[in-house]
């Protein structure tokens, strides 16, 4: 008997586990072999597509072929050995070295010039299949992104429900998710800490195991926790229809720290008003040490030594701010007495905010619209045009998400008013009674600018703040039902402004996405 090599193949691994092609395929073989007096002494069985060049089984095959290890192979039908014509022609250069290879269905001699013949349009017909089987696939792939679907596995924090279905939150992972966003946009975490404190809290992949450090960098960078999809290996974003674990704001402050726009470093002193004051003459941030037990800030720069001030003179000239900023009891009843008393009055409020959000949606789709206009007239290079695509998907993303957030909630300027009045009538005694991490937070709420000339302390404060301190209404106001009037409907004005410009303003210094009680007090 003549020894052959038997080759055996599907395309996938599910298909090796749960088909029964394999067994198939080994059967006919074997059969063949029998009735034809051949011994297959090594089978080679091999789970990968054969549409592309690169198979590692049969490409050790062909190299103990050559080696003459046999005197041939013995396969199923043609498809089973090629699906691209460069195999094809390196399989028909071993026949024409004078290795044999047999087809054990078809009856087809790959010996006579008619076999191979019938052989090479059966490869160039497997080859046109796998190329055909790939186009429609890719067209199937890009019709679901385009409905919103993500057609592959789901992100940890998210659960697979069959092909064409939304991903839908996992209730165990996804508010862990959630939660290593807000803390990585403190700033007081690195990758590395990040991760060791999401391990002790239960942060596992879908296989139970750990999330390592590359893993965490990739979900902080995804955007599909936002609601949008992006294809990484083209670069390509759509829009999804899946729930958001994050809203957009937020990833935009965790990506800027990521890219390094936003500095984190870890904290070795936890002194109270660390990298908060700086220098007015060089602006650099004034570094705290401790000195016969009292805490200096003093500026390292050899052009300004002699700036210092010590830690409970900072505390003092807060404190004395603050209590003269504090709103008086008078001016609160008389704010509080020209509030909207009904929702159809604060609906009024939210009215005109959603209508402004609607506009800049209106605008930004408009934008996105003429993007690819510009592509095609080559106003801009594919480069550009992607990142601008990017943007503007993100940004309409956000509008989107505050929209839907105002229509469900429809508390949304009720509820900006009422806090920023509360945090108002409030400022000392929140100051007094919070530790040092409150009192950080309402620092850099309150102020954009801290710095000290010399050894002087100087204050700037952001809106509202500022234009309230400067228009005087703490001493006018409240007494005056006109005045008052006016003053709040400044007020809300301006902090409607503020919320409905989110893509203009910063959180008066800290960086923080708004929609927390920072964004009230912001700069346009």
């Amino acid at each position: 008997m003549t020894d052959y090599f038997g080759y055996i193949r599907v395309s996938t691994q599910r298909q090796g586990q749960k088909g029964v092609s394999l067994r198939e395929q080994r059967d006919a073989i074997e059969r063949y072999a029998t009735s034809n007096g051949i011994a297959v002494t090594e089978w080679f069985e091999e789970r990968e597509t054969a549409a592309t060049q690169g198979r590692l089984i049969f490409n050790a095959m062909l190299k103990r072929l050559q080696a003459g290890e046999a005197a041939g192979v013995i396969i199923h039908k043609i498809d089973r050995l090629a699906r691209n014509l460069h195999d094809w022609s390196d399989a028909v250069d071993l026949i024409d070295c004078g290795i044999d290879i047999k087809l054990a269905s078809g009856g087809i001699d790959l010996q006579s010039r008619g076999g191979r013949l019938s052989a090479d349009i059966q490869a160039v017909v497997a080859a046109d299949y796998s190329r055909n089987l790939r186009e429609e696939t890719r067209k199937g792939f890009y019709g679901r992104l385009k409905q919103g679907i993500y057609p592959l596995t789901a992100p940890i924090g998210y659960l697979n429900n069959g092909g064409g279905q939304l991903k839908t939150h996992d209730p165990q992972r996804a508010p862990l998710i959630l939660e290593a966003f807000k803390l990585y946009a403190t700033g007081n975490y690195t990758l590395k800490t990040l991760c060791k404190t999401l391990r002790a809290r239960g942060l596992r992949s879908t296989g139970g195991r750990t999330v390592p450090i590359n893993r965490l960098s990739e979900i902080l960078n995804n955007p599909f926790y936002t609601g949008l999809i992006r294809i990484r290996t083209t670069g390509e974003t759509f829009a999804g229809r899946h729930e958001p674990i994050v809203d957009q704001k937020l990833f935009n402050r965790v990506k800027a720290i990521l890219e390094g726009r936003i500095g984190v470093r870890l904290v070795k002193n936890d002194f109270q008003f660390r990298r908060l004051i700086k220098c007015a003459d060089c602006g650099f941030t004034l570094i705290g040490e401790r000195q016969k037990g009292h805490v200096y800030y003093r500026c390292h720069s050899p052009s300004c030594r002699g700036v210092c001030i010590r830690q409970n003179q900072i505390d003092d000239g807060l404190r004395a701010r603050l209590h003269a900023l504090e709103m008086p009891q008078k001016l609160a009843d008389a704010l509080a007495e020209h509030l909207p008393q009904t929702e159809d009055a604060w609906g009024q409020h939210d009215q005109a905010l959603l209508e402004t959000l609607r506009a800049q949606l209106i605008k930004d789709k408009a934008r996105f619209d003429r993007l690819t206009d510009a592509l095609i007239d080559r106003l801009i290079d594919a480069d550009t045009h992607k990142i601008r695509q990017i943007q503007l998907i993100a940004a309409i993303n956000e509008a989107e998400q505050e929209i839907r957030k105002i229509e469900t909630q429809r508390t949304s300027m009720r509820d900006t008013i009422t806090n920023f009045l509360k945090l108002w009538k409030s400022l000392y005694s929140s100051y007094e009674m919070g530790n040092d991490q409150d009192r950080r937070d309402l620092l850099l709420t309150l102020t954009s600018n801290r710095l000290v000339r010399r050894k002087n302390l100087e204050i700037e404060l952001c809106e509202p703040f500022s234009s309230i301190e400067k228009m005087g209404v703490l001493q006018k106001c409240g007494h005056h039902r006109n005045e008052t009037r006016t003053f709040l409907t400044w007020l809300i004005d301006r902090l409607a402004a503020v919320n409905g410009s989110s893509s203009k303003v910063s959180a008066g210094g800290s960086g923080r996405p708004l929609g927390s009680i920072g964004a009230l007090c912001t700069t346009d």
